[in-house]
């Protein structure tokens, strides 16, 4: 299980998209820390956790919301995303 902490110092409160169905398809999870946030892969939770601080993270997010990502990711049959 992480170790890994939330914004209060208590265990994290881990969420996903509001465009993940919920099935247990591809998706992560992530939890909001005083300094950033934490993501995971949702099918295997006790495993590891990535950590991105503060300005990493809005910078990351502010980025998707842009669509300025568009074409750096390749699903698995090499499609650009």
């Amino acid at each position: 299980m992480s170790t890994a902490r939330s914004k209060d110092d208590g265990p994290p409160t881990w969420f996903t998209s509001s465009y993940s169905n919920g099935a247990g398809g591809e998706c992560v999870e992530c939890a909001r820390t005083g300094d950033g946030a934490l993501v995971r892969d949702s099918k295997s939770t006790g495993g590891p956790v990535i950590v991105v601080r503060g300005q990493g993270w809005q910078t990351f997010i502010r980025a998707l919301n842009k669509r300025e990502l568009k074409g750096w990711f390749r699903d698995r049959t090499g499609s650009t995303a």
